[in-house]
C-alpha cells in the first residue's frame, strides 16, 4: 500500500496534459492557480502563459484570477471574466468574451456573436497589441460565468 500512495503523490505534483497538451488543473480562485497552469503549459507555450499573465496583471491592476475547465480567467470582479486562454496543440488560444468590441477586432471568430479568439504561435506574440484590446477588454462589461 505504501508503494501506492506514494506514485499518487508523484501524480499529483505533475499535472496531466489533455489533448493538445492543455494542463489538467484543479479549479481553483486567486493566483496560485493560474501560475500552477502556467508552470505546466508545455515547451515555449508557457513563457506565452506567463507574458500574458503579467501583461494582464500590468494593464489590469487588482485583476481577478482563477483557473475554470482546465483554463486561466481574468475578470475585474468575481466570476465576471473578459479574457481567457487554452493550450492546443501548435498554439495558445485566447478568448476575449467582449471581442467584437475590441478595436481593431480580434481575428478569430466564434459560433458565440460577441466572442472573438486570438491564437498565438510560437513566436508571433504582439505584446502591444495584446496589451491594448487586454485595456479595452477590461473596460467592458465581462462574462458571468
Amino acid at each position: 500500500m505504501a508503494g501506492k500512495t506514494s506514485k499518487n503523490s508523484a501524480k499529483a505534483e505533475k499535472p496531466v496534459l489533455l489533448s493538445g497538451g492543455n494542463p489538467q488543473i484543479a479549479k481553483g480562485y486567486g493566483d496560485a492557480p493560474v501560475q500552477a497552469y502556467i508552470a505546466a503549459m508545455p515547451g515555449w507555450k508557457s513563457d506565452v502563459g506567463r507574458r500574458i499573465d503579467e501583461i494582464v496583471a500590468r494593464t489590469v491592476p487588482g485583476v481577478k484570477k482563477a483557473v475554470k475547465w482546465n483554463s486561466p480567467f481574468y475578470g475585474i470582479e468575481d466570476d465576471v471574466w473578459f479574457l481567457s486562454y487554452h493550450c492546443f496543440t501548435k498554439y495558445v488560444k485566447v478568448t476575449f468574451f467582449r471581442g467584437t468590441s475590441l478595436r481593431p477586432v480580434p481575428p478569430g471568430a466564434s459560433k458565440h456573436p460577441e466572442v472573438r479568439y486570438l491564437d498565438i504561435y510560437e513566436g508571433q506574440f504582439d505584446e502591444a497589441q495584446f496589451a491594448d484590446w487586454v485595456k479595452q477588454a477590461a473596460a467592458l462589461p465581462g462574462e458571468k460565468l
